[in-house]
């Protein structure tokens, strides 16, 4: 049951982070759900870095760092990505 709570937290933190970003591409749910837990992860380290209690459980400050990570996430993959005009 906990595998299908990250799935389904990781789509909704893909979701918004995207939404955020505003990408002009449409993800799939799967890239969605990576970008999500990568994201979550970039986050609690993000969140650990600056010495903000540990996140255990879903709090809005989980969710906030959650997206701020993946956001922070597409971002470097949209520079990444973009084509270089020579």
């Amino acid at each position: 049951m906990n595998i299908l709570l990250w799935i389904l937290f990781g789509g909704l933190v893909g979701w918004l982070a995207s939404i955020v970003t505003r990408d002009t591409y449409r993800m799939s749910i799967f890239a969605y759900v990576l970008v999500g837990l990568l994201g979550s992860v970039l986050g609690g380290l993000i969140a650990s870095f600056m010495s903000v209690t540990p996140i255990a459980t879903f709090s809005w400050l989980s969710l906030g760092f959650s997206v701020l990570g993946a956001v922070l996430l597409l971002l470097a993959l949209s520079t990444i990505r973009k084509p270089r005009n020579r």
